[in-house]
């Protein structure tokens, strides 16, 4: 089923907000029921019985069903892609869709067990052994744009943050879309991880196991712990200049909210004195004072890491440090 994604249309006929918390990435929501006839039809399975149930399902489905099959054609254009299907557990509705869409001529593949199945492989996918090495350096690295610069020389990269939708400190979200929920996530995880060669090296930036809301999966997380850091070592200013780039022209009040959020973390006094910077028009010398506490803390986790090759360097040149981390790799 996985193997033929990238060449068919896949189609989640589960409900609006089943679909809406998580679903196989690329998949396109053709649902069955709306979310009240669904919690209706279940109510009647639980309820009642099977068959009232199916009869409840029948009368939405009935009138429905021109209406998905031309939707389907829409979809499909003058090509002759095959089509995936699933629902929860690969049972009545998606038998149901693939049914009707088979029976008007599409080619049609139904996923055994659902969407239930394809999460057990997610999960199962997770506990792969895999040889990673992670990229280091104190916050202002630009260590998700050396990781993008790696990939461009053929190296396999993982972008847990991009996969997130956040930038991983107090800041990260801003300006960001929505983050998935965590079983989105993972399930964004698994696509990338299905297009690498699992038996080679993959690269990954330093993370804590938190990335806004999000947490890094366990088995994921456990061997990153345990993986070689290439540590860049780049020089304060350096650093500064790039959040300066960054992050200067986000919106004010959503810098200050997020300075606010870690104020127990910062302290009072320099609390006071990163707002008072920000409210002076003066973004750099707010940020001069979080990035020392960024470094005090990432400082923290690196001594504590065993596997450290750390490479000094005057500049925050991406194209350098991109060279200088591969001749480390």
């Amino acid at each position: 089923f996985l193997e033929l994604l990238p060449t068919a249309t896949l189609l989640d006929v589960r409900s609006p907000a089943e679909y809406e918390h998580a679903h196989v990435p690329g998949a396109i929501n053709l649902p069955l029921f709306t979310n009240d006839q669904r919690a209706e039809v279940g109510t009647a399975y639980k309820q009642e019985s099977r068959e009232k149930a199916i009869k409840i399902g029948l009368d939405y489905f009935g009138p429905n069903m021109r209406d998905m099959v031309e939707k389907v054609e829409i979809m499909q254009g003058n090509t002759a892609k095959k089509i995936l299907i699933y629902c929860w557990r690969g049972g009545m509705r998606s038998g149901g869709v693939a049914w009707l869409l088979d029976l008007y001529g599409f080619d049609v593949y139904q996923l055994e067990s659902g969407y239930k199945n394809y999460r057990n492989s997610v999960l199962t996918m997770f506990e792969t052994t895999f040889d990673f090495k992670i990229i280091g350096g104190y916050t202002g690295s630009a260590k998700t744009y050396l990781l993008h610069a790696l990939e461009k020389t053929n190296l396999q990269i993982i972008d847990l943050e991009g996969l997130a939708s956040h930038k991983g400190s107090a800041l990260g979200g801003i300006g960001q879309p929505a983050q998935p929920s965590q079983e989105m996530f993972e399930n964004l995880l698994m696509a990338v991880i299905i297009k690498l060669d699992t038996s080679k090296l993959i690269i990954l930036e330093d993370e804590s196991q938190r990335i806004g809301n999000l947490n890094i999966p366990k088995t994921i997380w456990e061997q990153m712990l345990n993986s070689q850091v290439i540590f860049l070592d780049i020089p304060f200013e350096e650093r500064l200049n790039f959040l300066e780039k960054e992050y200067g022209n986000l919106p004010y009040q959503a810098l200050a909210d997020a300075i606010l959020r870690i104020t127990k973390r910062l302290g009072g006094l320099e609390t006071k004195n990163a707002l008072a910077y920000l409210e002076a028009n003066q973004p750099k010398e707010c940020f001069r004072i979080l990035l020392g506490y960024y470094d005090r803390w990432y400082k923290k986790g690196i001594d504590a890491k065993a596997n450290v090759i750390t490479i000094p360097t005057s500049t925050g040149n991406i194209a350098t440090n991109t060279r200088l981390i591969q001749e480390k790799i």
